[in-house]
């Protein structure tokens, strides 16, 4: 095993991965918004692997599910508690890293619960922002400088938007 090789790659493939978060962010569509949030998780299941963050696989590929729910509407209570329990087992099991391990955790479960209860476009987005700085904090800890990078632009990116949003409610009062 090469890691700084695989630091490497595991960069490039985030790279790609930010790209859908970002447009997660910028759109204005719920719908879309959590089309391109599962394509992000999917493709940061696999830089994961890259990075050895058996955590971060793990909860990735929860994400990617739990998205791929929200987006064809079938995200019900049931499946809210089901994933929350989910990334909790899982995630303790295959953590390795320690704290910087819970963090991807945390994350899950902080927005799945907003998955389930937050409909409007703008909580929506204060969620993903919220979300956005956990992840910057592990991602930097587990050297993933692109996602860090990108995570940040992101949160940027939604702020943006969604003071965009708040003004444009205001302007229509």
């Amino acid at each position: 095993m090469n890691l700084p090789l695989n630091i490497v790659i595991g960069n490039a493939i985030s790279l790609i991965a930010g790209i859908f978060i970002i447009l997660s962010m910028w759109v204005n569509d719920e719908k879309k918004a959590y089309f391109y949030q599962f394509l992000n998780a999917f493709i940061l299941i696999i830089s994961s692997v890259f990075f050895l963050s058996w955590t971060g696989v793990t909860t990735m590929a929860i994400a990617a599910a739990r998205n791929l729910m929200v987006y064809k509407d079938r995200l019900t209570f049931e499946w809210t508690v089901f994933f929350i329990i989910i990334s909790i087992v899982l995630g303790l099991l295959v953590n390795t890293m320690g704290f910087v391990g819970l963090l991807p955790i945390i994350a899950i479960i902080q927005i799945t619960l907003c998955n389930y209860y937050l409909k409007s476009i703008k909580t929506i987005k204060t969620s993903f922002i919220v979300n956005s700085g956990i992840y910057i904090v592990y991602f930097f800890a587990i050297l993933d400088f692109s996602s860090a990078v990108i995570e940040s632009v992101t949160a940027l990116i939604g702020l943006i938007s969604l003071t965009r949003l708040i003004l444009a409610g205001k302007n229509s009062d």
